[in-house]
């Protein structure tokens, strides 16, 4: 005999989705479906038509959350579009931003996932610690991007303005302030997942990794002839969770992949493991690379270098790309201009990739491990691309199709 476990909307996460897995009389999880119950926003429609520069506006508001990694690949595929090849500088501060980004990303995580790990007696102190991570690297994403929910200094052709000699002593002493600190909130994150005790091969499912860089990101790495994207309906076998789900199933090679920091280290900085622990485990091992990196990055900025590149907005019909590595994995942007308008724009997000891989990943346990399973990959569900046209008088699907969003 088998029961149903709903769980909608799962929690501690950015936007709506929902957990169904079909248990046994033991509890044990014999099937596990996630879907996003987030619906269009429209976002990606909205800039078609408009000027190269409104897409970054726009489309870094997808997600509160993550509003860097989308602002940042939503230019890098209008440069790459029309064929822009910004300043080195530009290249830095880019980068740079992405990194504190991720460190300030990790940080939030470990805040949502602490009532499931941290012990009263240290809850105060792991708080503490996320709260000033977080300040510091704040203040590098708002010196070097303007600010860091709407990055307004990130544009099409470099960045707006390079930083001032003072602004980069700041940023290095802040970058060396945090070397010791993040050694010390990883250690404590990693030894309070060590002691909660998870089956260590909880989580573990079979697919892929996906990353396109060990850093930043790399438009190289995506092939169109391996990417491919389905409807929810060929992808569930509940043809109702088809119906309701919000979001396309990307695929690679025609298999779920997955993304995120444990794939990232897994392909580029011989992480091993697999799982909801070693999923923990890696995004705080992550952090400690985003430190080094940002020490080297810092180093290589020079102050009165140019960042903006000179460029003709009107385009050639170029499908661009941006491929990001953002904290939750690889983020795509896809744009193209021609006549100084968007003529096509889409996105794939990272936890899009990640949604057909999170359900199985819940199945062979039992189902009270389910949300910890989710909240491992730290979805953001802002993301949704799939639209039913319902007919006013019966209620019958009239058409059901792939939009952006």
């Amino acid at each position: 005999m088998s029961d149903k476990i709903v769980i909608s909307p799962t929690t501690r996460q950015e936007g709506h989705a929902e957990l169904v897995m079909e248990v046994d009389d033991e509890g044990i999880v014999t099937k596990g479906r996630y879907f996003s119950i987030t619906p269009v926003r429209g976002l990606e429609k909205m800039v078609v038509g408009k000027a190269p520069e409104t897409p970054p506006v726009l489309c870094q508001r997808i997600c509160g959350v993550c509003p860097i990694p989308h602002t940042l690949a939503s230019v890098e595929a209008v440069d790459d579009s029309l064929d822009i090849e910004i300043p080195k500088a530009a290249k830095i501060m880019r980068e740079m931003t992405l990194t504190a980004h991720c460190l300030d990303s990790a940080a939030i995580h470990h805040f949502l996932v602490a009532p499931d790990f941290v012990p009263e007696h240290l809850f105060a102190t792991a708080v503490d610690s996320v709260s000033n991570i977080r300040k510091k690297v704040q203040f590098i994403v708002d010196t070097l991007a303007g600010e860091g929910i709407h990055p307004s200094d990130i544009r099409v052709g470099g960045m707006a303005k390079n930083i001032s000699p003072i602004a980069k002593d700041k940023i290095t002493n802040i970058v060396k302030e945090l070397g010791p600190i993040i050694d010390e909130h990883t250690e404590l994150i990693t030894g309070l997942v060590a002691d909660k005790g998870l089956p260590e091969d909880l989580g573990v499912v079979d697919a892929k990794p996906f990353s396109s860089a060990p850093f930043y990101g790399n438009r190289d790495y995506f092939d169109f002839d391996k990417f491919s994207e389905i409807m929810p309906e060929q992808w569930y076998d509940d043809p109702e969770i088809g119906k309701r789900a919000c979001s396309t199933i990307p695929l690679w090679e025609g298999k779920p992949i997955e993304t995120g920091p444990r794939a990232r280290l897994e392909m580029y900085h011989g992480f091993k493991g697999k799982g909801v622990v070693q999923q923990h485990v890696a995004r705080a091992e992550a952090m400690k690379l985003d430190v080094q990196k940002l020490v080297e990055l810092v180093d290589q900025l020079d102050t009165s270098a140019p960042v903006m590149a000179d460029f003709d907005p009107r385009g050639t019909n170029k499908l661009g790309l941006g491929v990001i590595e953002a904290p939750r994995g690889t983020d795509v942007h896809m744009a193209q201009i021609k006549d100084g308008r968007v003529q096509y724009y889409s996105c794939l997000v990272p936890t899009t990739w990640n949604i057909p891989i999170m359900g199985p990943a819940t199945e062979g346990f039992h189902h009270e491990y389910g949300p910890h399973v989710i909240r491992a990959y730290d979805p953001c569900l802002s993301c949704a691309t799939h639209v039913m046209v319902v007919d006013d008088e019966d209620r019958s699907v009239l058409k059901d199709e792939m939009v952006n969003l």
